[in-house]
């Protein structure tokens, strides 16, 4: 039974439960301690008689599930740099950026992120201190940091990995450590000394990782920015693509149907990132403004459009042909500020979700991807009570999302002014 005063009572106009269906008119969240304990119509839903209980009543608002941010890199700054060059800065610095992203997240809406890679330990020295009550911060789910081949996509985290036997060692001292997941980057990116289109482990590498980490019950992402990336990932069984271009060994354009029907057949999850290069195109076209650019920046921002609209054709035809998207932001990488995470959401929305669809990537789908959805991602009985009001219907209109009226954590309502 709860203590007096560990139930709240949640009151809003339409409460959206994250699973799809209908906005429910004139509802209510009962909430005890840390859990769900009922959710519904108003009429329905009432503390035990005699209980001493909290209420909210936010009678002009809509509800929903904290967002499930599945997608983001803590530590980074989102002023434009390259991750070979974060990477120079002390772990200090790194773990404070960490905790000061984190709440910018939270305070946004985003009440779980799937952090897939950091330097060094800087991601578990943020764990421990918000354990500590030091610093607030979303549900935290850690990679630790990425496994990668020797100079490949992130290898300056601190993973490098060949053969089967170091990536076997690689997953088994991330658990150690207290990794949630397993990120593994089966492409080049952006790192320096990567290829971003050619894949990187073996079959049996990627394999040896998967068997690994699901060994220890834990889900495998993989990053891959390339058709060759994504058939050895599907091969060895991983459980989230991130990323998933359409492109072949030399960057080209290769929509590989037979690679999205492999996606759908084993159920594996797609985290597009949409959003980053849009902010990409909008820092470029910001400087074209103000200073111009030279042929070449013209040159790179007309082929970034071209290639945000191929992504996004890529998008909708493997929606049409049954891919299920989660929603993950990719923040703070690139110019990818944390705490817009509904920017994220808005272009699913441009890619032809409707704007419930796009909520649901961005909580129980997302959640689902997390191998999380037993605790958070809808308003359910049993869930913990991450909840996230705003003002508007974002059921509607997707841009409502990002009216933020208050944000609650396992039932305790976040101090979004709290800025020390």
């Amino acid at each position: 039974m709860a203590k007096d005063g560990e139930f709240k009572l949640i009151k809003a106009a339409r409460l959206i439960d994250g699973n799809g269906g209908p906005p429910v008119e004139r509802a209510a969240i009962l909430i005890e301690g840390d859990e769900i304990r009922a959710v519904g119509p108003e009429e329905k839903v009432s503390p035990p008689e005699g209980a001493s209980v909290a209420e909210f009543d936010y009678e002009d608002k809509t509800v929903l599930p904290g967002l499930v941010d599945c997608h983001v890199h803590l530590i980074g700054i989102g002023d434009g740099r390259m991750g070979d060059d974060l990477n120079t800065l002390p772990d200090e610095v790194l773990t404070l950026q960490a905790a000061a992203n984190a709440r910018k997240h939270l305070y946004s809406g985003v009440t779980t992120v799937r952090d897939c890679g950091a330097k060094n330990r800087t991601t578990f020295a943020l764990r421990q201190a918000v354990e500590m009550g030091i610093t607030p911060a979303p549900r935290l789910l850690l990679a630790g940091r990425p496994i990668a081949i020797v100079g490949g996509h992130l290898s300056y985290f601190g993973s490098e990995a060949t053969g089967e036997v170091e990536c076997r060692a690689a997953v088994r001292q991330l658990v150690k450590e207290g990794a949630d997941f397993i990120k593994v980057t089966a492409t080049g990116g952006s790192t320096r000394t990567s290829v971003p289109s050619r894949a990187s482990f073996t079959v049996e590498e990627m394999s040896a990782i998967v068997d690994e980490a699901h060994k220890f019950g834990k889900h495998v992402s993989a990053h891959c920015a390339s058709v060759p990336g994504m058939a050895v990932a599907l091969d060895a069984g991983v459980d989230t693509i991130i990323h998933g271009y359409h492109t072949d060994e030399n960057g080209q354009d290769d929509y590989r149907p037979d690679i999205t029907e492999k996606i759908v057949s084993q159920g594996v999850f797609v985290n597009p990132t949409l959003h980053q290069v849009v902010e990409l195109i909008a820092d470029s076209e910001r400087r074209k403004a103000e200073v111009g650019l030279s042929a070449e920046e013209q040159g790179t921002l007309d082929k970034m459009k071209r290639g945000h609209d191929r992504r996004m054709e890529d998008f909708a035809r493997m929606r049409s042909e049954g891919v299920t998207f989660v929603c993950g932001s990719d923040s703070a990488w690139a110019y990818y500020q944390m705490g817009a995470f509904q920017d994220e959401m808005a272009v699913h929305v441009a890619g032809g979700m409707s704007p419930m669809e796009a909520i649901v990537s961005a909580t129980s789908d997302s959640a689902r991807s997390c191998w999380a959805d037993t605790a958070v991602g809808s308003l359910e009985p049993g869930k913990r009570a991450d909840v996230l009001v705003v003002d508007g219907d974002p059921s509607k209109d997707i841009q409502a999302a990002k009216n933020v009226e208050a944000v609650f954590l396992g039932g305790a309502l976040v101090d979004r002014e709290d800025y020390v």
